[in-house]
């Protein structure tokens, strides 16, 4: 049996894990006893060693099984209770981009510049915003969309639905994915596959940044023209890994990199694309997913409409 949280400093507790989290991150699962709790709180305490599995010290993305014993020490109320709600304006343009909502999942077309979830420097992610809009619900997130990215970010609200949905995202074709994005420069007509393992290395100051590198992991890619513009490509991008980074990179591989991407992109391409056509943010946007749960009985197709400042670059480019 879950026990519930203490809310006031009373001793650390031990928590047995119960069926339906089996499988479940060690720092998911802490999220879900000390509620409110923020994140960087939950790797603050595992790392410390306040968190024991089995009465061992463990790392924050250990898979936790039914029966373990997890230590939870104490969190004071003032680290929890009082932790503060996202702006309204932001939590209610977030309800606003529910796309898509039924009793096992929910999907949102993400805003480019909000990030999937909270953390280094950033307070309210879109899934901590959902869930102040959903005090009572169980809100996870399913996946993650990279910073910049608009689009299709999906949140389950059941826990059997985030695990089946997990399986298909392991399971090659389990998850159709579709993309639209504005490549620099002039693609060739039909679709172009790139085949490219990706490794994600680290900068100075720990901004991780991923290239194409034979040690790297299998990446598969297809980009197809579907009109030019202004001498700029306008394609869909079909994925079939769910890499860090991944069309951006292999966009970049094939020398026509995404538009308006300060980190992988060309400066003097964003720069002309600012000025003439009004692109103030990365051209890329998850459009499109289609999967089916009940082991195949339930199909989805989940649609995001392209974001409105992205179709006014295009009508600019003519």
């Amino acid at each position: 049996m879950t026990q519930t949280a203490n809310s006031g400093n009373t001793g650390a507790r031990t928590v047995r894990v119960p069926e339906d989290r089996d499988g479940q991150r060690l720092d998911n699962f802490l999220l879900g006893q000390l509620k409110g709790a923020p994140r960087s709180l939950i790797y603050k305490l595992v790392r410390s060693g306040q968190v024991r599995v089995n009465g061992g010290r463990a790392k924050a993305e250990r898979k936790l099984e039914a029966g373990d014993e997890v230590r939870i020490p104490p969190v004071r109320l003032s680290e929890t209770g009082d932790k503060p709600t996202p702006p309204k304006g932001f939590m209610d343009a977030l309800d606003a981009a529910i796309v898509f909502e039924d009793a096992r999942l929910l999907a949102l077309n993400k805003p480019s510049g909000v990030a999937s979830h909270g953390g280094s420097g950033i307070s309210f992610g879109a899934i901590e915003t959902l869930r102040a809009l959903r005090p009572g619900q169980t809100l996870e997130l399913v996946h993650r969309l990279d910073r910049d990215t608009s689009g299709l970010l999906i949140v389950a609200k059941k826990r059997s639905a985030l695990t089946e949905m997990q399986a298909l995202m392991r399971e090659e074709g389990g998850i159709a994915k579709r993309y639209m994005a504005l490549l620099t420069g002039r693609m060739p007509e039909g679709v172009m596959s790139v085949d490219a393992a990706l490794h994600i290395g680290l900068r100075q100051g720990g901004e991780r940044h991923v290239q194409v590198h034979r040690d790297g992991k299998p990446s598969l890619s297809h980009f197809k023209v579907l009109e030019r513009r202004g001498g700029q490509s306008y394609c869909e991008v079909r994925i079939e890994t769910g890499r860090t980074h991944q069309i951006r990179v292999h966009a970049q591989h094939i020398g026509h990199p995404v538009a308006g991407d300060d980190k992988y992109g060309e400066v003097e391409a964003n720069k002309r694309l600012r000025e003439q056509a009004g692109l103030k943010r990365l051209f890329l946007h998850a459009s499109t997913l289609e999967f089916a749960l009940d082991g195949g009985r339930e199909p989805y197709l989940l649609n995001a409409p392209l974001a409105p400042e992205l179709v006014e670059v295009l009508d600019r480019l003519g």
